[in-house]
C-alpha cells in the first residue's frame, strides 16, 4: 500500500469510526455491533502505526468517547474518564497478563468486574452529599446531568460513615431488562393506538436498553427521566487521600457509605482464575436482571496501578474482555409472511427451536426482500440466529456449506399471501405493500384491533384477541358489525388465538366479560368526532391529523366532498395525507360503512357547547402556551381553538403569538426574544377575544 492509498484508507475508516461514536454516545442510537467497531478500530490503529505521518490529535484512536450534546451544561473532569482497551480472545488476555509482570513482577492480585452494558457517569460528592454527576463525554469534559441523575433511587443524596471530604465516584447508568420490556410495550400500544403504520412502529421502538437508558439521562425533563427507573452500579473512588490500599477493599468501603455495588466481582490470582470467572459469566449472563456486555479486569493493588500508569488513552492496568453478541445456529424451517394492518409485507423465517439470551427462539425478522435478497436464503438452510442487544431475533448469515445440493432458493412474492392481491413497492420504500385494504383478511383484523383500541374508540372488554376471534367466527366482517353483537352470541363463545411468537390458545368468553363488552360498546357510541375520524384507520391519519381535519372541516360529509386542494390547504396536512383520505372515500365500500356507522349512532361531526362562544377572530394565527395562568392552560387552548387559532407545542419563527404566565421556563423566554416572537399575557389574549 503507497501513502496515497493508506491517507484514502485511513481517511475512510476515521470518518466511518466518527459517525458511529456519534450515533453510540450522542444519539444512544448505534448502527453497529461492539465487535465490528473494535475491528474497524484496529485495522486503523494498525494502519497509522504503519503510515504515522497520518496519525492525527483528532483520529478515533485517540478519543475516548463520543462529541458533548448542545443540551447540557459541560463540566471539566477532576480526574480523567479514561476508555479501556479490550480484547476478544485469550490470547490477547494473556499477552496482557505478560506485560502487566514484565512491570511489577508477580505479587499481585486481579480483580474481576461485570462490564455492564450502560452509561458511564462520574458524581461527585462533598462533605456526604451529591453535588454533580457528569457523563463521559469526550472523557476530558462532560454534560452535567445531575438533576437526571438524583432521579435515580440507587444513587444515595447523602453518605453515611467514614469518607473523603471530596471525591468523585465512577459508576455505570442501566435499564433492567422487565423494566425495558415494559416501557417498550407501553410504547407500542401508545404508537398503535395513535395509527402508526406497523412498519414503521418497529424503527420507532427502543432498541436495547443501553440505548434507552442513555437516551433518558440525556432528557431536559427530570420528573420525565424519573419516570424510566434507572438504576447504577458505582465501581470506582478517585480521592486525593487513599481510602483503601486495593480496589476490592474500596469497593467495600463505597457499599459501607451507601452506594450500590455489585455483588458479581472476584478478586483473582492468576489468568487461570480470570477465565474462569470469564466463562462463568459468560454462561450465566442471562441469569442477571440486566445486560452485561464483558468482564472488566485489574490489577487490584492501587500501588502497582501507580507504577504501571496510563497511555495517552487506556490505563496500563486494566483491561476488558468483551462477549460476542449471542448467536445460535438453527434449521430454517420455512419462510411465512406477515400482512400488517396497513398491509406492509413483513417476512418471517420460523425455525427449528433454539435457545438464546435466555429464551426459547422460534421466529427471527427478515425485515423486508432487500434483506432476503442479502441473505441468499435457501429452503431448509442452516442459519446463524442472533440476538445481540436488539428486540426481535434476527438472520445474520447462512452456513451454505451445509446447504442441500438441490434447495431451492426462497424468492419474495409477487402477491399478497393471504389475499392473492399483486403486491406494490411505492419509490424510495423498502416494504410492499397488498393494496387490497377492503377484503384482505389480516388487515381487516388489524383495522378492528385498531378501531377498539383506547385513543381510538376505547371499547372496554374487548382485546385482540377477542376481535380477532369474533372475525375467525365470522361475527364480525366490519366495524359496524360490532355494534350488531348481542349477549346471547357472545357469552360461552370458545375460539382459538395465537401469540406473537405463533403459539396457539383456547380461549372463551365468560358471562361477566359478555357483559362488560356489550357496555363497552354501547360507551363507545358517545366518542367525540375526531377520534371516530381516527378510529377509521385512514392511512396517514393519526391522532393530530385526525383532530385537525375535524376542526376544519367539522363533519364527515364535508371531508367526503373536500377536493385534494382543500384538504391539503389545511394547515399541517399536505398532500399525501389529502391523496390518502381522497383514496379511502373514493371506495364505495368505505363510504357505505361510515354511513352505517353514522346510523348506529356514531358521532360523525363535531358538538358544540352551545354556551361556549365561537368565532373566527384568530383564524390563520398560531400560539404557544406556557407558564401559569388564572384558568387552565387546557381552557386557553379550547379558547385558541374555538376562536379559529391553532395550538403549537414548540417555539419557532412561524409561530405568532406567546401566551406566557408566570413561571414560564427561561429557555422559551431566551428562544422567543431570539427570534422576536410576540409574547402577550393573559390579559392581552383575552382582549384579542374581546376585541
Amino acid at each position: 500500500m503507497n501513502l496515497e492509498e493508506a491517507k484514502k484508507q485511513i481517511d475512510t475508516l476515521s470518518a466511518e469510526l466518527k459517525q458511529h461514536n456519534y450515533n453510540y454516545y450522542i444519539l444512544s442510537q448505534p448502527s453497529i455491533s461492539d465487535f465490528d467497531f473494535d475491528q474497524k478500530l484496529k485495522e486503523l490503529e494498525a494502519l497509522e502505526k504503519e503510515f504515522p505521518v497520518f496519525l492525527y490529535p483528532n483520529s478515533p484512536t485517540q478519543k475516548v468517547g463520543g462529541d458533548i450534546t448542545k443540551n447540557f451544561q459541560q463540566v471539566k473532569h477532576r480526574y480523567p474518564m479514561l476508555s479501556l482497551g479490550n480484547t476478544y480472545s485469550e490470547e490477547e488476555l494473556l499477552e496482557f497478563d505478560e506485560r502487566v509482570r514484565k512491570s511489577i513482577g508477580n505479587e499481585f492480585t486481579y480483580v474481576c468486574e461485570l462490564k455492564f452494558d450502560g452509561l458511564a457517569i462520574s458524581i461527585t460528592y462533598e462533605n456526604g452529599k451529591l453535588v454533580r454527576a457528569v457523563t463521559r463525554g469526550d472523557g476530558v469534559q462532560g454534560d452535567d446531568v445531575t438533576n437526571n441523575v438524583k432521579t435515580i433511587r440507587s444513587i444515595p443524596h447523602e453518605l453515611t460513615g467514614n469518607f473523603p471530604a471530596i471525591f468523585d465516584i465512577r459508576g455505570e447508568i442501566f435499564m433492567h431488562r422487565k423494566t425495558f420490556d415494559r416501557l417498550n410495550n407501553n410504547l407500542r400500544k401508545e404508537l398503535i393506538e395513535q395509527g402508526v403504520d406497523e412498519d414503521k412502529i418497529a424503527e420507532r421502538l427502543y432498541k436495547n436498553p443501553r440505548n434507552f437508558a442513555s437516551g433518558s439521562l440525556k432528557m431536559q425533563d427530570s420528573k420525565e427521566v424519573a419516570k424510566r427507573s434507572l438504576d447504577a452500579f458505582l465501581y470506582f473512588v478517585y480521592s486525593d487521600q487513599n481510602v483503601a490500599e486495593t480496589h476490592a477493599e474500596s469497593l467495600q468501603m463505597a457499599s459501607s457509605w451507601g452506594f450500590q455495588v455489585s455483588d458479581h466481582f472476584k478478586v483473582c490470582q492468576n489468568m487461570q482464575e480470570v477465565m474462569a470467572f470469564i466463562n462463568r459469566y459468560n454462561k450465566d449472563r442471562n441469569q442477571l436482571s440486566y445486560d452485561i456486555d464483558g468482564v472488566v479486569i485489574k490489577v487490584n493493588e492501587y500501588k502497582h496501578q501507580e507504577d504501571l500508569g496510563f497511555t495517552a488513552k487506556v490505563p496500563r492496568w486494566a483491561i476488558s474482555y468483551k462477549y460476542k453478541a449471542e448467536t445460535a445456529i438453527s434449521k430454517l424451517r420455512e419462510v411465512t409472511y406477515q400482512v400488517g394492518r396497513t398491509g406492509a409485507i413483513t417476512p418471517v423465517a420460523n425455525i427449528v427451536p433454539v435457545q438464546l439470551a435466555g429464551t426459547t427462539v422460534k421466529r427471527a425478522s427478515l425485515y423486508n426482500a432487500d434483506e432476503l435478497e442479502r441473505l441468499d436464503l435457501y429452503d431448509h438452510d442452516t442459519v446463524f440466529v442472533e440476538k445481540g442487544g436488539e428486540i426481535i431475533p434476527k438472520i445474520t448469515g447462512v452456513d451454505k456449506s451445509k446447504r442441500d445440493l438441490f434447495a431451492t432458493k426462497i424468492v419474495y412474492p409477487t402477491h399478497c399471501p393471504e389475499c392473492g392481491t399483486a403486491l406494490v413497492r411505492k419509490e424510495g420504500e423498502a416494504i410492499h405493500y397488498c393494496p387490497n385494504d377492503s377484503h384482505c383478511t389480516p388487515q381487516l383484523i388489524g383495522r378492528m384491533e385498531h378501531f377498539i383500541s383506547r385513543r381510538a374508540m376505547n371499547i372496554e372488554g374487548l382485546g385482540s384477541e377477542t376481535v380477532a376471534g369474533l372475525f375467525k367466527k365470522g361475527l364480525i366482517q366490519s366495524y359496524a358489525d360490532l355494534y350488531s353483537l348481542t349477549y346471547e352470541q357472545l357469552n360461552g363463545l370458545e375460539f382459538e388465538s395465537e401469540d406473537e411468537a405463533g403459539n396457539k390458545k383456547k380461549r372463551s368468553i365468560k358471562e361477566k366479560g359478555a357483559e362488560n363488552i356489550i357496555k363497552g360498546i354501547e360507551a363507545s357510541k358517545q366518542v367525540p368526532f375526531e377520534r371516530v375520524l381516527f378510529a377509521l384507520g385512514i392511512r396517514m391519519v393519526g391522532e393530530t391529523v385526525a383532530k385537525k381535519l375535524a376542526q376544519h372541516f367539522e363533519t364527515l360529509d364535508a371531508i367526503i366532498a373536500a377536493s385534494p386542494e382543500q384538504i391539503a390547504n389545511v394547515y399541517e396536512i399536505g398532500e399525501k395525507i389529502a391523496e390518502n383520505l381522497i383514496r379511502f372515500f373514493a371506495d364505495t365500500d368505505n363510504v357505505e360503512l361510515v354511513k352505517r356507522l353514522q346510523s348506529l349512532g356514531l358521532k360523525m361531526a363535531m358538538e358544540f357547547d352551545p354556551n361556549e362562544s365561537r368565532s373566527q377572530l384568530l383564524a390563520g394565527k398560531s400560539f404557544l402556551v406556557s407558564g401559569s395562568f388564572s384558568i387552565s392552560r387546557d381552557e386557553l387552548k379550547k379558547l385558541i381553538e374555538n376562536n379559529g387559532g391553532r395550538n403549537v407545542g414548540s417555539i419557532s419563527k412561524t409561530l405568532d403569538y406567546l401566551i406566557a404566565g408566570d413561571k414560564m421556563g427561561p429557555e422559551k423566554l431566551k428562544k422567543a426574544t431570539d427570534l422576536n416572537i410576540k409574547m402577550i399575557s393573559e390579559e392581552e389574549f383575552k382582549a384579542m377575544l374581546n376585541h
